[in-house]
């Protein structure tokens, strides 16, 4: 078949997929054909246009490296990442919810004893924190395995600080059995996301700002429940009502205090859906 129109063409791209294609690969590579078509036909893209969209992911790529993920930027605050977090992680009442796993996770975190410091060396106002890990019912969760980490009070992860390399600010914790763990840290702050390539250009186009509320990641696993990914964010917050990445919920606001004064405790009950 030749001579493709702009209402034909589509049905020959999705022709030419064969039958020995994956059948999963297939649904998905069928919708995001036919979206893609009606997308370019009906906002009547031009040529030049398409190029500058090429050349955005382009550079996206170039700013990819083991330390940073452009694409999961631009994922994140396109909003796609919670849409995808949320199809994935439906939860439950009195489950705690998710949100996005995020750019600055890293692999074999430190391992810290309950009661240690998560930031030492790091100045700023003191934050002790005090939580429990329990299934559905409420049943303490002894052994689960907790990474957590953070921002510094300037708004940086240790994989932004110096040459990127040392391990601060995050560490691997293990609940006790009342499922407890606790640890020393500091106020966790709002900080931009990297905005220096070309997803901050695109955010400063649509007249959005970088700026994410202060937060602690946790990811919490235990055997027998369905893991959890999520933040607990800092009551108060200027940023939390317009989080770059849509990742607040209400059940995640945390009081962590006051952001001067004396310590305080923020404390917190995670509960973990039991695997079906």
């Amino acid at each position: 078949m030749r001579n493709f129109t702009e209402q034909s063409i589509t049905d020959a791209a999705l022709a030419r997929i064969t039958p020995e294609c994956d059948p999963r690969l297939r649904e998905v590579m069928t919708v995001f054909i036919r979206h893609l078509h009606d997308f370019v036909r009906e906002t009547r893209i031009t040529q030049e246009e398409w190029l500058k969209g090429i050349q955005f992911l382009t550079e996206c790529g170039k700013f990819c490296d083991d330390k940073r993920q452009e694409f999961i930027l631009l994922s994140d605050t396109l909003g796609v990442s919670m849409l995808v977090d949320a199809i994935a992680n439906p939860g439950g009442p009195g489950i705690t919810e998710s949100t996005v796993l995020g750019p600055f996770f890293r692999e074999n975190p430190p391992v810290v004893p309950n009661g240690g410091d998560l930031a030492p060396g790091v100045a700023g106002r003191r934050v002790d924190v005090d939580c429990r890990v329990t299934s559905d019912d409420g049943t303490p969760i002894a052994g689960a395995q907790i990474d957590c980490w953070q921002s510094s009070p300037e708004g940086f992860y240790d994989s932004q600080i110096g040459d990127g390399e040392a391990h601060n600010l995050r560490g691997r914790l293990t609940s006790d059995k009342d499922g407890r763990f606790w640890f020393h840290t500091t106020l966790p702050a709002a900080y931009p996301i990297p905005d220096d390539g070309p997803v901050g250009a695109l955010l400063r186009a649509m007249g959005r700002h970088p700026m994410r509320p202060g937060h602690l990641h946790f990811w919490v696993q235990a055997p027998g429940h369905r893991e959890v990914i999520t933040h607990l964010f800092v009551k108060g917050d200027a940023y939390l009502e317009s989080d770059v990445v849509f990742g607040v919920k209400d059940s995640l606001v945390v009081d962590f205090g006051p952001q001067t004064g004396p310590q305080h405790t923020m404390r917190y009950e995670f509960r973990l859906k039991k695997a079906a």
